[in-house]
């Protein structure tokens, strides 16, 4: 795995993730209470001992940067590093990223100067563990030129991806990119081949792109430059590349979770608190996920009924009731509370004010108010909610923009500014 040079893409602007990506990178949204999603893809970099590891950004990579500058620290007597490398102008490239494949593109001087024989391109917002030396000895084993990671999906979420056919031998003869109607009729497979069962094949008739691929060195240099008007790998640069080149699908049989929405990522992590076997777990000794040390205190419960979820580091709780909920780090919940369905993210900093002091004064402190009631909702950190507010969703509104009054609701689901302030009594 010496001879692999990784590269994560960050993604875009993270739309579909509004409003947890209005102060951060996508990659570096909160996850699970104490990760961020970036930590997803680099674990499983270095678990699979590749450990040349680029992030591609350009958009609010601040927070990305910090985290990943001071949770990946490489021995010096290692060639390891994980780096960021954002968007720049230059005078042969005036233009910002204009999809994955140019992104990749803009830093191919780069790439390019390593003495390595393949590259292996991941995204920054899927949840899942995978063994990328077994992804990279299919590609080699296959004399592939590109190798795509592929996943067997049912026709509710089909359109939503890549599509493909294959032939016996695994090699893809057919790709389309998001097919709607006929076109997606059309990308029907017979799924048996990849080792389903005939139910399991009924029900997951097409065979999906996870994004993910591992090219041949010299193969990404020669795609990239000899259409340089392709911008995305899964539109233009893969299916244009299927004819002439040895494109073959690699199956992965385990949990994938495509994180790129509200609901998505709300599911995601309240499916973390699941019991007894949540669909990911973060408590495999042989394939651990990293993140940044932090060094908290445990978390302190006083008098609480905590069922099925999830207490990150340095959080204090007082006589509340907790339900299916994620709780980040160094939140507070003041007594009294109710919360379900929930993921709360914390806060960067603890405050030095005594909480009285901020009640005489008018303010409200970090974290949740005695009294507050929460369900079906995202607070992100370091929002401060008041007291006998009620975060329900009454109503049952699916959409909203209220950046004014400090949320949005997504497909249903109260999303609560970082930094917001919800006054005492609010009702959301």
């Amino acid at each position: 795995m010496k001879r692999v040079l990784s590269i994560i893409l960050g993604g875009g602007a993270g739309t579909r993730l509004y409003p947890l990506t209005k102060f951060r990178a996508k990659p570096a949204v909160p996850l699970a209470g104490k990760y961020r999603l970036i930590d997803i893809p680099v674990s499983n970099c270095i678990n699979s001992e590749i450990l040349k590891i680029y992030v591609l950004t350009q958009f609010n990579s601040a927070s990305l940067n910090r985290h990943i500058t001071r949770a990946y620290n490489f021995s010096t007597f290692s060639d390891g590093f994980v780096e960021v490398l954002a968007a720049q102008q230059t005078p042969e490239s005036p233009s910002w990223f204009q999809g994955t494949a140019d992104a990749v593109r803009k830093y191919l001087w780069l790439f390019e100067s390593w003495d390595v024989d393949e590259v292996i391109i991941l995204s920054g917002d899927h949840l899942y563990r995978m063994d990328y030396s077994l992804f990279v000895e299919r590609h080699r084993s296959t004399g592939a030129d590109v190798t795509l990671s592929v996943v067997p999906v049912g026709s509710k979420v089909a359109s939503s991806f890549g599509l493909m056919k294959i032939d016996g031998s695994g090699r893809i003869v057919d790709f389309h990119e998001k097919p709607k109607g006929d076109d997606l009729e059309a990308m029907k497979v017979d799924t048996t081949a990849l080792g389903l069962s005939p139910e399991q094949a009924q029900e997951q008739p097409f065979i999906a792109s996870m994004g993910i691929y591992v090219f041949k060195k010299q193969a990404l240099i020669d795609l990239l430059r000899r259409s340089p008007e392709q911008t995305d790998f899964g539109k233009e640069i893969i299916p244009g590349a299927a004819r002439e080149y040895n494109i073959q699908a690699y199956l992965f049989d385990g949990y994938w979770e495509d994180i790129g929405t509200i609901e998505a990522f709300f599911n995601s992590n309240l499916a973390l608190t699941q019991q007894p076997d949540p669909p990911f777990s973060f408590y495999d000794e042989e394939a651990p996920i990293y993140t940044r040390a932090r060094y908290l205190p445990p978390s302190k419960l006083l008098d609480c009924k905590i069922t099925q979820s999830i207490v990150g580091d340095g959080s204090v709780l007082k006589q509340c009731n907790i339900t299916r909920t994620v709780i980040g780090l160094r939140q507070r919940i003041g007594s009294g509370c109710e919360i379900e369905n929930a993921l709360l993210m914390g806060a960067d900093y603890y405050e030095t004010n005594d909480n009285n002091q901020h009640l005489t004064r008018g303010k409200v402190p970090v974290g949740i108010g005695e009294g507050t009631i929460i369900k079906q909702a995202i607070v992100d950190k370091n929002a401060r909610i008041g007291r006998n507010v009620k975060i329900v969703n009454k109503e049952n509104i699916q959409e909203a923009e209220r950046e004014d009054l400090g949320f949005y609701i997504r497909s249903g689901i109260v999303v609560v500014l970082k930094n917001a302030v919800i006054p005492d009594g609010m009702i959301i």
